[in-house]
């Protein structure tokens, strides 16, 4: 009896095999004998039933529509299915997508909450009314009868926190988010740079609520000359282009702006004006109070021993931005490897800095060639406070 009901187990096991094998064959033949279907795009509709469209080959044709197509759908530059006898639609298809566009929506923000940005409370409040309110509650402005902001422009010098603040928004709202580098749409073909900033905010439109994040915007919203090479004129057309999507006949809706740079001061005015980018947000070097924020911050994940006192430590980080004090919790934690340590102690902090302040210095005879004056008497005591200075500050003096 038992092998007679293993046998039949058995029995069961191999016809259910065989069934997913026959299931797969047929799908594979079906498959073969299928005939392929050609892509075109809609020119405009004649009325509830024809539609004028052109195929990817090139002719243009009046057409029919499946009744289960969604005719609401089939407007002017609508990518569709067609059949290949009848050329009748089968169905839609999404907007075409250029795959550098298709790499920006893939760029992952990562998870970062507002509490990992320091000593930025105010900066974080103006951005969240700017972005985040009109996404989240329309009705408010509607209440009030304004128009929400389109665009915020954060800038500040280097490693102060824009981009971290960009990921921080795109982190805590339920958006899509595209990242562009300025610099990576420049392309060497005339138009090519304008239509990907075309199809940049085609797709965001498509895909509201969407937040576009262009870092380095100085890359092609620098001021407009007269005179240039060939490729200042297409980066002057591709800020043309920019500022056409910006604040063109179709409206943005729920697609907010976020550019970063270091240099405003290169910016074109017509980019910065009100209705383009409302909101000038500056990012600056923290002050005491802020880097201690932000040194505690980059130190919480840090195994630690004793007491830290991080007011030391910021006293003698005057000048640092945020990257700065990274950067000091990450030499402080190899300090602690080097000497086979597994935590790290507030020496390590206070020996960093010792060690950054000296082969960075800035002497009396660099500072007195700097300026250009003979540094004697007070002058030679006001050079101390370059020894405070943060490495980039201390270089841009030395090479000055």
């Amino acid at each position: 009896m038992r092998s007679s009901a293993r046998l039949g187990v058995a029995v069961r096991e191999n016809l259910k095999i065989a069934r997913k094998d026959f299931a797969k064959t047929e799908d594979d033949l079906k498959s073969l004998q299928s005939v392929g279907q050609i892509i075109g795009e809609v020119l405009r509709p004649l009325d509830n039933e024809r539609f004028i469209v052109k195929a990817s080959s090139g002719p243009r044709y009046v057409v029919g529509c499946r009744s289960k197509v969604d005719k609401e759908k089939l407007t002017s530059g609508t990518r569709v299915v067609l059949d290949m006898t009848t050329l009748t639609i089968m169905r839609t298809l999404p907007r075409e997508v250029d795959p550098v566009v298709y790499n920006m929506l893939h760029e992952d923000p990562g998870n970062v909450s507002y509490s990992a940005v320091g000593g930025l409370s105010d900066q974080i409040r103006e951005l969240r009314e700017s972005i985040e309110l009109p996404l989240m509650n329309p009705e408010l402005f509607l209440r009030v009868g304004i128009k929400p902001p389109k665009g915020v422009l954060l800038y500040g010098p280097p490693g102060t926190g824009k981009t971290l603040l960009a990921r921080a928004i795109a982190s805590n709202i339920d958006a899509n988010f595209l990242k562009i580098v300025s610099s990576a749409i420049i392309d060497k073909y005339i138009g090519e740079s304008a239509r990907l900033i075309r199809e940049m905010f085609g797709y965001a439109r498509d895909h509201q609520p969407c937040i576009i994040f262009m870092d380095e915007i100085d890359a092609i919203g620098g001021r407009r000359f007269s005179e240039g090479t060939s490729a200042d004129r297409e980066i002057q057309r591709t800020l043309m282009e920019l500022l056409n999507q910006l604040d063109g006949f179709d409206e943005l809706g729920k697609v907010k702006m976020i550019m970063a740079t270091n240099r405003p001061d290169v910016l074109d005015p017509a980019l910065l004006r009100p209705g383009r980018l409302d909101r000038k947000i500056e990012i600056p070097l923290p002050n005491e109070q802020s880097r201690t924020e932000v040194l505690k911050i980059h130190a919480a994940g840090i195994a630690k021993h004793g007491e830290i006192d991080y007011e030391a430590v910021v006293k003698l980080a005057e000048g640092f931005n945020g990257a700065d004090l990274r950067n000091v919790c990450t030499e402080a934690g190899m300090s602690a490897i080097r000497a086979e340590r597994d935590y790290v102690v507030h020496e390590d902090f206070m020996k960093i800095l010792q060690q950054w302040r000296c082969p960075f210095s800035v002497s009396v005879p660099e500072f007195s060639f700097a300026v250009g004056i003979e540094a004697t008497g007070w002058e030679a005591e006001a050079v101390a406070p370059f020894m405070l200075c943060s490495q980039s500050q201390k270089r841009t003096i030395q090479e000055f």
